[in-house]
């Protein structure tokens, strides 16, 4: 029986290593850098949201000189394209173009398109679905300035009153923590691609998105994981002043095929990366199923309390640094959700079809 205190024992330890990382404060955002940016969106039957994210973009705090925006159409079916060069009427710092002859598929083709023709030397890249923070480019503007390659910060979703909504901000809060606390410790794996920036140069030392087909999906994380074989100067941002928010799905089928999808990106992460976070979720797999090894000796039950306890205790410290705020009696269910869900999700991703919307 001793591997149960052993387990216990490095389970409570790699959720202490967690809370220490993300102690590890940023530094404070420096005004006076402005460097020019380009912010470059790919969206494909998004019409309705671009009302949301363009009003966003023209309330940025920071001088129209010094940045531009790209939207580029991926083929829309909703009249994308003409919504949003009705809206950007006037303003002279926006671009919008339709997708023509891709060299890469999906979003990475249209990213790639937009991020040629970008005038700037800074890259910053969301979604057509998400509102910008009036800091944004403020503050990445500064991180920049500290000579990283790639920045990365918070991607919180909307909260709502749905059980979809629920179970998705609930799986983006354990996941942010995870992503966050491991980029701290200098084994950055993951981004989210509404939140992500990078130099135009280092974009094209890595080769851009050619070496990250494997999957339609991916053009945050396998981007990543180019450049850390670079060995790129990897930054995140932790900063309120920096969350860039978008909705959940509305359906929990829709949610759960989008999971499906991005974790069939992790099949492709870097091999040490698969063997560490690997073995993270089975370590909690193992904790969480443990009571049904009870029959054989009661011993099997504390792995259980000891693993919710620690969950509890890092959400409810945590939880406010990605903008999110769950109670006590929700964070347990969700909890044991999220653990059988990853389960599900890893499961389906060999047999999930690549697609983009």
């Amino acid at each position: 029986m001793i591997v149960i205190p052993i387990l216990t024992a490095i389970f409570l330890t790699l959720n202490l290593i967690i809370l220490i990382s993300l102690s590890i404060q940023d530094s404070v955002p420096n005004s006076n850098v402005k460097n020019k940016i380009s912010i470059v969106i790919a969206a494909k039957n998004e019409a309705h949201n671009l009302e949301k994210l363009i009003v966003s973009i023209k309330e940025l705090d920071y001088c129209r000189e010094n940045f531009e925006v790209i939207l580029v159409d991926d083929e829309s079916t909703d009249g994308t394209y003409q919504t949003a060069i009705e809206m950007t009427k006037g303003l002279e710092n926006f671009h919008v173009y339709q997708v023509r002859n891709k060299t890469l598929p999906a979003k990475k083709g249209a990213l790639t398109i937009g991020i040629s023709k970008a005038a700037n030397s800074f890259i910053l890249i969301t979604d057509a679905d998400c509102q910008l923070p009036k800091e944004w480019l403020k503050i990445y503007s500064s991180k920049f300035a500290e000579g990283y390659d790639f920045i990365f910060g918070p991607a919180p979703f909307s909260t709502e009153n749905s059980l979809t909504n629920k179970i998705a901000c609930f799986e983006n809060l354990r996941s942010s923590i995870l992503m966050f606390a491991s980029a701290k410790l200098k084994m950055p794996y993951s981004a989210a691609a509404r939140n992500f920036g990078f130099r135009k140069s280092a974009f094209d030392t890595i080769k851009g998105f050619s070496n990250t087909t494997e999957t339609l999906s991916g053009d945050d994380d396998l981007l990543l994981r180019e450049a850390v074989r670079y060995k790129m100067k990897i930054g995140t941002i932790l900063d309120k002043q920096a969350f860039v928010f978008s909705s959940t799905k509305k359906t929990l089928k829709e949610y759960l095929s989008q999971r499906s999808r991005h974790t069939k990106t992790s099949l492709f992460y870097l091999k040490r990366h698969q063997f560490i976070l690997g073995f993270w979720h089975l370590l909690n797999l193992v904790m969480l199923f443990s009571p049904l090894l009870m029959p054989m000796d009661s011993i099997f039950l504390f792995p259980i309390i000891i693993k919710l306890a620690a969950d509890v205790f890092i959400i409810l410290i945590e939880q406010k640094k990605f903008g999110y705020k769950f109670s006590f009696l929700e964070i347990i269910p969700l909890q044991i959700f999220y653990e059988l869900l990853l389960a599900v999700n890893f499961i389906g991703a060999f047999y999930k079809k690549d697609e983009w919307k």
